[in-house]
């Protein structure tokens, strides 16, 4: 019997491969249908994570909301559901995957972090995009879990308007790379709230 401890921790210390086959590898009497069996009928949600994880965290004022997207390589997968062409700024180019967006809290003072939240992208089942993923979870992490936090870390890509209206309306800081084409726009539309660091 597989637990979510177990694939968890497995997940955790496996540095190359994740692959079913190679987990059931190294669990005696397990074969790679059992786990994808488990795998078939678990859901590790994005509640569960908090859940189990917030005990863990440390909290501080002075805390940090990361938020980042990355696309886990499926380039020979061809029956997974969430799997699609998308931009992968590791591959430096398009490539077929799933891709993930996470939110990490951050203690500077502990010099630690935490996965908090994440969503996967998957616009052809919930019509979303990444910027609403972020923005969703922004707004879970802000009203609902209640976390202690008072700056934002963003990459260029979710810079947008809507983005940081957001964490202007919550009285947050934000610290962001800015792409040469939005500066104007977004100086114009944020006017003295943004200061740019050059």
């Amino acid at each position: 019997m597989i637990t979510r401890i177990e694939y968890c921790q497995y997940l955790l210390s496996s540095q190359t491969n994740y692959t079913i086959t190679n987990f059931a590898d190294h669990i005696e009497g397990l074969s790679d249908d059992k786990v994808r069996r488990y795998l078939v009928n678990a859901k590790l949600s994005p509640r569960l994570i908090w859940e189990h994880g917030k005990g863990e965290i440390i909290f501080s004022p002075n805390g940090k909301l990361l938020f980042d997207d990355s696309v886990l390589d499926k380039s020979y997968s061809n029956n997974i559901e969430e799997v699609r062409y998308q931009y992968s700024g590791n591959a430096k180019g398009v490539i077929k995957g799933i891709g993930v967006v996470s939110c990490v809290y951050v203690n500077p003072e502990e010099n630690k972090f935490w996965v908090v939240d994440y969503r996967i992208f998957n616009p052809d089942k919930d019509g979303l995009t990444k910027i609403e993923h972020v923005k969703e979870m922004l707004r879970n992490a802000y009203h609902s879990k209640k976390v202690a936090f008072s700056t934002v870390l963003i990459g260029s890509w979710y810079a947008t308007i809507s983005i940081l209206l957001q964490i202007e309306s919550i009285c947050k800081y934000y610290y962001c790379p800015i792409k040469s084409n939005r500066l104007e726009m977004i100086v114009r539309e944020l006017g003295t709230t943004v200061e740019l660091i050059l």
